[in-house]
């Protein structure tokens, strides 16, 4: 992994609240052709009745907010910049309402501290069947450093996931269940999630099993998909086969 990419992955970068339609608004903005510039200036005007200061010309939580749906789905790192074009495909062949997982893996590979918590709540829930802020946080903060910074920015995440509809809140406070599992058919969608998984790890690998059944995607149901089918529809990944029942996903060396 690059540099680049190797610091994007130890980052946390996400410190605000991200409405699932806040992506979609500006993924459709992207795709009408708009320039980054139209794009901003689109979102102000859109987004600034959900804060409580609509000003922009100080860089406050509206701006901030803006900067991290641009890196998403306007502008991204360069290393993930093919993985984006092939996710623009894929919104405009779906119909919104299988827009979720799409955004949901653009998201974790731009940002892939939303990927470190999503782990976490999809093992919880996995060990418990409910998870607390509490208990996210403690494990977050045992990842990235004993800070406040953390636990705040772990909570604007959580809160993104409940908008989203990947968690429900159970009546006690800070205390959430998983919601219905939305099942992942399309082959080619699941491996543009395989690969969004692995641009979000440091090491760029992951068994099968994992990609398709892991934590990461805990709102999704990938449907079974072999690894040689898998690596079909995603140029970008290899397998590397240990054994007849056992396949590593790795992302594919580039080449200059």
């Amino acid at each position: 992994m690059s540099g680049s990419a190797s610091r994007r992955v130890e980052q946390i970068g996400l410190d605000r609240l991200v409405k699932l339609a806040w992506l979609e608004r500006t993924a459709a903005l992207v795709l009408a052709g708009n320039d980054d510039s139209t794009i901003k200036v689109t979102l102000q005007e859109d987004l600034r009745g959900f804060f409580r200061s609509s000003e922009v010309v100080v860089r406050g939580s509206l701006d901030k907010t803006i900067t991290i749906l641009q890196k998403v789905w306007g502008n991204p790192p360069p290393e993930i910049r093919p993985l984006h074009t092939d996710g623009l495909e894929l919104l405009a062949r779906f119909p919104p309402r299988e827009h979720t997982s799409i955004h949901w893996g653009m998201l974790m590979a731009a940002y892939p501290f939303w990927c470190s918590v999503a782990t976490q709540v999809g093992r919880l829930l996995r060990l418990q069947g409910t998870v607390s802020a509490f208990q996210v946080q403690r494990r977050m903060r045992e990842q990235y450093g004993d800070r406040e910074t953390v636990a705040r920015r772990t909570r604007y995440v959580l809160r993104s996931y409940l908008d989203w509809g990947g968690l429900q809140e159970t009546g006690a406070p800070g205390v959430y269940r998983a919601s219905v599992l939305q099942a992942v058919n399309d082959p080619q969608l699941a491996a543009w999630l395989a690969e969004a998984s692995l641009r979000a790890r440091a090491n760029g690998a992951a068994s099968l099993r994992e990609l398709l059944e892991g934590p990461s995607l805990c709102p999704f149901q990938l449907a079974p998909i072999s690894a040689e089918r898998l690596a079909s529809f995603a140029s970008r990944l290899e397998i590397l086969r240990h054994g007849l029942d056992e396949a590593l996903v790795m992302l594919r060396t580039e080449t200059k």
